[in-house]
């Protein structure tokens, strides 16, 4: 092969995804050198390699990322660096081959060549001699092969640099390729930060033009920080060489879920990706920490779809008819929905579902806050992961006994794919439309911490499934007949420790179709303001959260065990009522005093029934509810 216009041939080619991930996953522990696995567990690698390939991945890469002297000998390993690489390569063109004799297909085996893990100078004390070295040792490794039953099977047919941190380790790493495998064709694609610049600092267009002039037959961008970032680095690439691209991200941000990290990007989300960067010029695209042959197999859907697409407009056929099913607009779809579409205050009241089947209670304040005026209620779908009725049911329940419209609060944790396309397929069909996406509380923090969870999508993957949905479409791209009509709402903490985060999250919502967002009950309007205007491009509507404190002790438990932002008035305030009817009192004063700072500046609120005390929840409404639902103001 003498270029990579060879593996191309004018389409996207496809790579596959994580291995850490799928390792980790089936037990192997995080503190094990996964390189070695080459020599001691081959038969769990070469199943990993089978299951990319299965589900539609064309080039294969190596487990070979961390198998570089400097790495391995951390683990005790840097004289057999060389087995383990020549191992990595039997293993992934064992995989190939066996796969080629039985589908018929075709796959290319990449040499995967990660970081060094030290710092080079001028930072640190490793030379880039030393480095390119290093490199150059495994690359030639990469390339032997070695021997299996006596044969000598051939090496990599081209070589991927990844993750790479710095520009001049990059360097190093292709000079080695370019000396030693002259003839290869040699992809180089760097790690970036939270605004898209490689993580020395340098621009990607910088980094495009550099890679470009130093001999790369292909640049790009992998890992980082999921899919957005990656896609706003490529871009920027792309017009700065003319090189072919590729994309592999994260997916997604990790979350840490019972002392593990969760990569919660679902396989309909990376798809997405996948087709935006395709167009964004990318020709390979694939995945890394956190990607599955799930993730992989949704990317080629996608790309195949792309392709069809083309084949057929190329052809000068007529247009093939789309299967999607558009939504009613948002004002026909409920009433909540018509409120947000006239820009009208919205005023909510959120709900616990009983502990056990008698719901009469939560009804009961149902239709009393009906008559009252308030617009609808939010049902929280199984809080801080107990054990209860379930939303879903007493939503139901509540608009057929209130006429009131309900908003489920609904939770990814218990759910799997199938039972969350179930659900709201069953949700819809008898009067539900009404929806805020979640991604649901760890089952550690509840009254079962050893239930299973199964978190098969974070929130993000939630919304994409409704709105696919909402589309007349399953997450198989299948017709379902009809829209679902659903309003589709998601959450937001404008105090969350890593404000960041939240709001990069909040922006993939708003990107993946969420219609309005429901705050976290917020006690410091100084974090609320912050987050309207960090959030103010995004154009949705955000309705804010309150709560009306029952107690001091209330207020305690909310500041130092849920960690909320609790200004220390607000905790004075609460300390001196000498009743506790006037703690209530005070605590809904406090409540009312927020909804008149806050009006000005939202789309509604929504209040908190502490303890089922419904009444507290209308007497914060009171303003609102007298007055009507009146424009925003």
């Amino acid at each position: 092969m003498t270029g990579f216009a060879e593996i191309f041939a004018d389409r996207p080619v496809l790579a596959d995804g994580a291995m850490g991930t799928l390792l980790s996953a089936r037990g192997v522990m995080n503190n094990r050198c996964y390189d070695e696995l080459n020599l001691t567990d081959p038969g769990r690698i070469l199943s990993v390699h089978e299951e990319y390939l299965q589900a539609g991945a064309e080039i294969l890469e190596t487990n070979t990322f961390g198998a570089n002297r400097f790495r391995l000998t951390r683990h005790g390993l840097g004289a057999q660096a060389k087995e383990i690489n020549q191992a990595g390569v039997r293993l992934a063109r064992q995989a190939v081959e066996h796969f080629q004799q039985r589908q018929a297909g075709h796959a290319w085996v990449a040499g995967s060549i990660g970081p060094l893990g030290v710092r080079l100078e001028p930072l640190g004390k490793t030379g880039l001699d030393e480095a390119r070295a290093a490199f150059a040792e495994q690359i030639a490794a990469l390339l032997e092969c070695g021997p299996e039953n006596g044969q000598h099977p051939r090496g990599v047919d081209l070589l991927i640099i990844e993750t790479m941190p710095a520009l001049n380790e990059a360097r190093q790493a292709l000079e080695a390729a370019r000396s030693v495998a002259p003839d290869l064709p040699v992809l180089v694609m760097v790690a970036v930060d939270d605004e898209s610049n490689c993580l020395d600092g340098s621009s990607p267009a910088q980094a495009a033009a550099l890679l470009t002039e130093w001999g790369a037959g292909a640049i790009g961008v992998n890992c980082s920080a999921g899919p957005a970032t990656v896609l706003t680095a490529i871009e920027a690439m792309r017009r700065a060489t003319t090189l072919p691209l590729a994309a592999m991200p994260n997916a997604g941000m990790p979350r840490a879920v019972e002392g593990r990290n969760v990569y919660l990007c679902s396989p309909e989300y990376m798809a997405t990706f996948a087709r935006k960067a395709v167009l964004a010029g990318a020709q390979i695209v694939g995945g890394c920490c956190g990607t599955t042959p799930n993730h992989i197999r949704a990317m080629r859907s996608a790309i195949r779809a792309m392709d069809e697409q083309a084949h057929v407009e190329g052809a000068g056929a007529a247009p093939v008819e789309s299967a999607e099913t558009p939504p009613v607009p948002l004002a026909a779809r409920s009433r909540i929905g018509a409120l947000l579409a006239e820009n009208r205050f919205v005023a909510l009241v959120e709900i616990l579902p009983p502990k056990g089947i008698d719901c009469s209670q939560e009804i009961e304040g149902a239709a009393l806050l009906a008559r009252l005026g308030a617009h609808g209620i939010n049902v929280y779908d199984a809080p801080q992961a107990s054990a209860r009725m379930g939303g879903l049911s007493l939503c139901i329940q509540i608009q057929q006994h209130t006429g009131m419209d309900t908003v489920l609060h609904y939770a990814c944790r218990d759910r799997t794919l199938l039972s969350i396309q179930s659900d709201l397929l069953g949700a819809s069909s008898i009067g539900l439309h009404n929806i805020l996406c979640v991604t649901g509380e760890p089952a550690s923090l509840g009254n079962y911490p050893d239930a299973t969870q199964v978190f098969d999508v974070d929130s993000i993957g939630l919304v994409n499934i409704v709105h696919r949905l909402n589309f007349g479409l399953d997450i198989g791209s299948n017709a379902i007949g009809a829209s679902t009509n659903f309003t589709i709402g998601v959450a937001a903490n404008p105090g969350a420790p890593d404000l960041e985060n939240e709001l990069r999250r909040f922006a993939y919502k708003v990107e993946a179709g969420a219609e309005y967002c429901i705050t976290r009950p917020v006690f410091d309007l100084r974090l609320l303001e912050n987050f309207l205007e960090r959030t103010h491009d995004h154009k949705i509507p955000v309705i804010a959260g309150l709560w009306p404190l029952a107690s001091l002790r209330n207020a305690e438990y909310m500041k130092n065990d849920l960690r909320f932002s609790m200004p220390e008035e607000i905790m004075l305030r609460m300390a001196q009522a000498e009743t506790p009817e006037a703690a209530r009192q005070e605590g809904i004063r406090i409540a009312q005093e927020m909804l008149a700072a806050v009006r000005p500046s939202v789309d509604g609120v929504q209040v908190s029934a502490p303890f089922g005390n419904y009444t507290a929840a209308a007497e914060v409404l009171d303003s609102v509810l007298r007055n009507g639902a009146g424009p925003r103001e």
